[in-house]
């Protein structure tokens, strides 16, 4: 499922703390988002629309869950990314974030870790 900019930090804020209402997501949204009331309630109604949240009622509050969980839709952005920028390879993907001057040391040896263990775990 793909979600845009907008819904992922709607969605952040239900992943960190849910049931929660339009009102009660609003609070938790980074300072400089400055969304009206509405706008919040439209994005939410767009999101139960896709399957990502449920929307119920507790007497007159309408409260929100999240169906879609983070690393499902951590996984669908990357499907896209995969997609878009890497011909649906994983290795040129891999090659590019071991390459990539940000990567500290230790943020390779974790990563090598990850990927030793892994293949530990498949025998292979």
């Amino acid at each position: 499922m793909k979600l845009t900019n907008s819904e992922w930090q709607l969605m952040n804020c239900l992943w960190e703390r849910h049931p929660a209402t339009a009102r009660g997501i609003a609070q938790r949204l980074p300072e400089d988002v400055k969304w009206a009331y509405t706008t919040i309630r439209t994005l939410l109604a767009r999101l139960a629309d896709k399957g990502a949240v449920r929307e119920y009622k507790e007497g007159n509050t309408s409260l929100y869950e999240p169906l879609l969980t983070r690393d499902n839709a951590r996984r669908s952005a990357l499907k896209t990314l995969v997609n878009q920028a890497f011909d649906g390879a994983y290795g040129p993907l891999m090659h590019f974030l071991v390459n990539d001057r940000r990567l500290s040391a230790e943020q390779r040896r974790a990563l090598a870790k990850i990927l030793k263990d892994q293949t530990d775990k498949r025998g292979g």
